[in-house]
């Protein structure tokens, strides 16, 4: 019997037919288009996601029996606002996670209804991605489309709902809107008075692994896929990650260098750090976890890259070649890589990027360096933020595009001064999906027994005493960079 793993991420759709024995059979990505209509913007037309699986399912049967497929499972990008009229058609296009429009409602929320009251009821603050935020502004900039929505969905709830006809969403998913009360797994009713939304805008709630239903006959057909195949729940995109490395259960740890950078610590109880540096979410294995999420992480890379240096994709590792070992650590250029603002822990939508310690003799690869060792950096922020309540992270796996890199792998190892587990199969929440379909079909009884089974350790980066040494010194140094340009990010805002 065969699954099918969906990752619906920013840029791409990417598919995966998944054995039952974990083997990846085939990968298919549909890409599509994001829209920036204003500087801070970013939207993304929900009918594209559909027709990237439209086109993408029948591709990723191609040589295969339809008939094997079991089940779906879908990890999505994040916070995304999908409003719908009474009808289910789409009343605008989608505010995505990393969309910045939400300043003045963000400050409200914290400054005016208070980041004690949003913690009380939500187990969180309020961040310029987040979807309540993108309601209060929707309400007050266009209010004729605000007066029609009878349904609000997250981006992978769409298309759940375009399979199955049904309206759904999962805790984990549902934890980034901040209105949902997540130690106790049950829509807030005090924020939704507070920010004016209609309870029955909300869909129900279920735990990721759980069956939403079966595919309804029109997009069976549109699928190729017979119309038993089951439609599990899903995922926000780092819980299915962290499914598809094996970070479920108590203190696991799941790093991944996607467009956005993040920490992810599973535990199986509720907790918050004291300032809500770190989003306290539910976890797609019934538990809950902390995270830290950093805006522009691999992005970074590619802005450098192909932007900046208009060097293709294969020609990456050349440009980390001159990087050796001696270099490492000694860096004097540093980099800060809030190219579209900042969330964890710093949440800061005025923050941007910056180089600093530019010289004369400052060289190609010293800012290419820079740029790798300033996501390292920024993520050791949300690394520190959960051992200041007294979480132990001894070691964590890797994941996402950036994890491809060697070089990469080993500033970020040093930097955080852990071992970095690498798996054998590592396809992100696609992979993440499919195991939670699996679930769902009864392959599997819990999501922890489907990591047990399929989730390995191909290899593994150690940290070196000298080079963390190195870095100990340069982080202490980068730290106190943002500090001292916040004040200055604020002005060039205005």
């Amino acid at each position: 019997m065969s699954y099918i793993g969906i990752d619906l991420g920013t840029s791409a759709c990417k598919l995966l037919l998944v054995e039952e024995n974990g083997t990846v059979q085939k990968t298919v990505t549909k890409e599509y288009p994001l829209s920036f209509p204003h500087s801070g913007w970013s939207e993304q037309a929900p009918e594209l996601w559909w027709q990237a699986c439209r086109e993408g399912v029948p591709a990723l049967l191609e040589g295969f029996n339809p008939a094997q497929v079991q089940g779906i499972g879908i990890g999505g990008q994040m916070h995304g606002l999908v409003a719908l009229d009474a009808t289910g058609r789409v009343l605008r296009p989608a505010i995505l996670w990393n969309d910045g429009r939400t300043a003045a409602e963000t400050e409200y929320l914290n400054h005016t209804i208070g980041r004690e009251t949003l913690s009380k009821y939500t187990g969180n603050i309020a961040f310029a991605g987040f979807t309540a935020p993108k309601l209060l502004w929707m309400r007050k900039h266009e209010p004729e489309l605000y007066a029609r929505i009878a349904k609000i969905l997250l981006p992978k709830d769409y298309l759940v709902f375009k399979m199955t006809g049904r309206f759904a969403t999962d805790y984990s998913d549902a934890s980034g809107m901040l209105l949902l009360d997540v130690e106790h797994k049950r829509w807030s009713r005090e924020m939704c008075e507070l920010c004016g939304v209609d309870p029955a805008w909300l869909a129900p709630l279920y735990e990721s692994w759980q069956e939403v239903g079966t595919l309804q006959p029109d997009a069976a057909a549109a699928l190729g896929l017979p119309q038993t195949v089951k439609v599990c729940a899903g995922a926000g995109d780092n819980a299915a990650a962290a499914v598809g490395t094996g970070t479920v259960g108590q203190g696991r740890c799941n790093i991944s260098l996607g467009t956005s950078g993040t920490l992810f610590i599973s535990s199986k109880t509720f907790g918050v750090d004291a300032t809500n540096g770190l989003h306290a979410f539910a976890h797609a294995d019934g538990g809950w976890h902390l995270m830290g999420c950093m805006l522009s992480a691999a992005s970074c890379n590619k802005w450098w890259m192909d932007d900046i240096l208009n060097v293709t994709e294969r020609d990456y590792p050349a440009e980390q070649e001159p990087i050796t070992r001696e270099k490492l650590g000694r860096n004097p250029v540093f980099f800060l890589p809030y190219l579209m603002g900042e969330r964890s822990p710093i949440n800061d939508t005025d923050a941007r990027g910056t180089f600093l310690g530019l010289s004369m003799d400052t060289t190609r690869a010293d800012m290419t360096q820079a740029v790798l060792e300033g996501v390292a950096f920024a993520l050791r922020d949300s690394f520190e933020v959960a051992r200041s309540i007294g979480i132990s992270i001894p070691r964590s796996n890797l994941c996402g595009g950036g994890a491809k890199s060697p070089l990469w792998g080993t500033i970020l190892a040093n930097v955080l001064g852990i071992p970095l587990d690498i798996l054998v199969t590592e396809q992100g929440p696609g992979y993440g999906g499919a195991l939670l379909a699996m679930v769902c079909c009864g392959r599997f009884a819990t999501v922890q027994a489907a990591t047990d089974a399929l989730v390995h350790v191909s290899r593994t980066i150690r940290p070196d005493a000298e080079l963390t040494a190195r870095y100990e010194e340069r982080y202490q140094k980068f730290r106190q960079i943002y500090p001292a340009c916040k004040g200055l990010f604020q002005k060039l805002a205005l």
